[in-house]
């Protein structure tokens, strides 16, 4: 890995990735050992050459417009085991090592948490941790990332 105080220009992989208008790209988490599917975030160029990097996700919030750490307040960091892009460019695969076994900022082990039955979103996934006494008031993730 290299020191990212050291990278001028990116790298020329980054080029290769179809952003959309705002220079982002969805990047879905899924767990390299279950292949579970955790959570969904975005990413810029900086996060995702810092996950690179780093071997930890990076992720870019929209709501807060700056960089975040997964598990920089929850300490449920995502160990990287490989990253992946697909056909057309423009979503990238994370298969992680998920810290602490939550990735969802509700104290679940997934984002996708909720089924659709008989046309109404049910909750199927327990929690396993309370948010609160995971974040306090501070919630990494959480909202529309």
């Amino acid at each position: 890995m290299q020191d990212s105080k050291a990278t001028v220009a990116s790298p020329d992989w980054l080029e290769e990735i179809r952003w959309n208008a705002d220079g982002l790209v969805p990047a879905i988490a899924q767990d390299a050992s279950t292949g579970d599917i955790l959570m969904m975030a975005w990413m810029n160029a900086e996060s995702l050459r810092l996950t690179a990097e780093e071997g930890q996700a990076v992720y870019w919030s929209r709501s807060r417009g700056k960089l975040w750490r997964k598990g920089e307040t929850s300490g449920h960091q995502q160990v990287i085991s490989e990253i992946r892009l697909d056909c057309d460019d423009d979503v990238i695969l994370l298969k992680v090592e998920q810290k602490g076994g939550i990735a969802c900022h509700t104290g679940r082990r997934s984002c996708f948490y909720r089924r659709l039955e008989n046309g109404e979103w049910t909750g199927v996934d327990p929690v396993l941790r309370d948010p609160e006494s995971i974040y306090g008031n501070k919630q990494e993730g959480s909202g529309n990332e």
